[in-house]
């Protein structure tokens, strides 16, 4: 930006007052120190003028983390009555550099509240654009979370997560959304409402990864405050056993997954003991929970430590 083409004659700059004897001085760029002499004139003077709304721009385009650049930017917004939409396209420049950034997902909140509904398929779009480029991108899924929240557009939220899952079945990120879509749109029912669709989803995705972490832990969320239907329902119990009968993968988080069930209050049965004894290569204990931990502390080495802290907590045979 040319301050000395006349347009701020009328501005007298205002330094960075650090004191007499500043301990570590920074070596400011010129530019920035001039930009930033310029905007803490307009400050402190309170202008909210078009000047002012440019002088915002140029100032966070070379520190787009400076809070206070953009608070001052929504009152000058506010002041001229500003094209919002305009101000969309702002912050996209602007994220294309640093979408990682606090102070820039806090503005574009701000804008799009003020605009309403009407932008919620911009704000989805925008989101799903960042997740593209980073999958697991904390502020990205926090801001379509709010999106969905206070502006709506549920309709095509599960076939999203779905896209992401079929692309990536690690998706972590992707998982916890989905869960968030069946416990929050007001357009499913409900975790009851859909619970069993969801389980029968979770349960192909298991077998299908069984080393996946993420979809045995949605699995049992999908019965959270419901332990009588976490232990009662068979195809959880039975999608344990299924893993732990194959020698092709890793059965650990089937074994944690059972060892929650018997913890909860699920009555082994005969299967249950010969898989246990088929891993353990002996009769299993008499607390078959026991057993299982043994046997995960021998599977799951990096945890050996808590998997024996576990069993040592068993004083009753189940």
């Amino acid at each position: 930006m040319d301050f000395n083409d006349g347009s701020w004659s009328d501005v007298v700059p205002l330094t960075q007052d650090d004191g007499p004897n500043p301990v570590v001085p920074i070596a400011y760029k010129e530019d920035f120190r001039e930009t930033m002499d310029y905007f803490r004139a307009i400050y402190v003077s309170d202008e909210r003028s078009p000047r002012a709304l440019r002088l915002t721009e140029e100032t966070l385009r070379l520190n787009s983390g400076n809070y206070t650049v953009w608070h001052f930017r929504r009152l000058v917004l506010e002041a001229l009555n500003h094209d919002l939409y305009e101000e969309l396209e702002f912050i996209e420049r602007i994220a294309q550099d640093n979408s990682k950034n606090y102070q820039l997902w806090h503005h574009r909140r701000w804008v799009a509240e003020k605009l309403g509904p009407e932008v919620a398929g911009r704000e989805l779009d925008f989101t799903r654009r960042v997740l593209s480029l980073d999958a697991k991108h904390y502020h990205a899924w926090s801001h379509r979370q709010w999106t969905l929240r206070a502006l709506g557009g549920w309709e095509d939220e599960l076939d999203y997560c779905h896209e992401l899952l079929e692309a990536d079945v690690f998706n972590n990120s992707a998982w916890n959304q989905r869960y968030y879509i069946i416990t929050r749109s007001p357009l499913l029912g409900g975790l009851e409402a859909m619970r069993e669709s969801e389980v029968s989803y979770t349960i192909k995705a298991v077998l299908a990864n069984p080393g996946n972490e993420s979809s045995w832990r949605y699995l049992k969320a999908l019965y959270k405050d419901n332990k009588e239907s976490w232990i009662s329902d068979p195809s959880v119990s039975s999608v344990c056993l299924n893993v732990l009968s194959r020698t092709d993968c890793f059965q650990g988080f089937a074994l944690s997954t059972l060892l929650d069930l018997l913890c909860d209050g699920l009555r082994p049965t005969n299967e249950h003991r010969d898989s246990v004894r088929a891993l353990a290569n002996e009769e299993p204990d008499t607390n078959l929970a026991k057993s299982v931990c043994t046997i995960l502390g021998r599977v799951d080495p990096i945890r050996a430590n808590y998997w024996a802290w576990r069993k040592s907590n068993f004083t009753v045979a189940m």
